[in-house]
């Protein structure tokens, strides 16, 4: 296939393919060690880090979306639960009165804490440790190509 006509190489579909196979099956197992820890899914863990980093501003749900890592299709369902939980706080937005704000609570902050260890591992086992340092390097170089 060639490049001119628009088509796809055969290595270009190969790597494609086990980009998605790898992430899902990393993903997979990632999920697997919280849940063993009694942690809740990783997309808790992703909504929180965001709301974290953003301190007493604050971020609108949209915006909590286009930042997440993982793929939220429902980010009204997971936002719910994270407010029945205690995790975050919810803040009419001054600048659109039908608007909301989210915050993270002090309790959203301790699980946060409590969970990055477990992740941490999960990272370093299914996906850290089965690369050299340069590979790692190199993964990162590669895939910030296609942002």
């Amino acid at each position: 296939m060639s490049k001119d006509s628009g088509s796809l190489s055969d290595e270009a579909v190969t790597a494609w393919a086990r980009l998605v196979r790898v992430s899902q099956a990393v993903l997979t197992l990632v999920e697997a060690d919280l849940k063993a820890a009694g942690l809740p899914p990783l997309a808790w863990y992703d909504a929180l880090l965001e709301l974290d980093r953003v301190k007493l501003d604050g971020l609108r749900p949209y915006q909590l979306q286009e930042r997440m890592l993982l793929a939220q299709y429902n980010l009204s369902r997971l936002t719910e639960r994270l407010t029945k939980a205690g995790y975050i706080e919810r803040e009419d937005c001054a600048d659109d009165g039908r608007g909301q704000v989210l915050h993270i609570t002090e309790c959203g902050r301790k699980l946060l804490k409590s969970m990055w260890p477990v992740y941490q591992q999960a990272i370093a086992t299914h996906f850290g440790r089965k690369l050299e340092v340069q590979q790692t390097a190199e993964l990162a170089r590669i895939l910030s190509s296609l942002r």
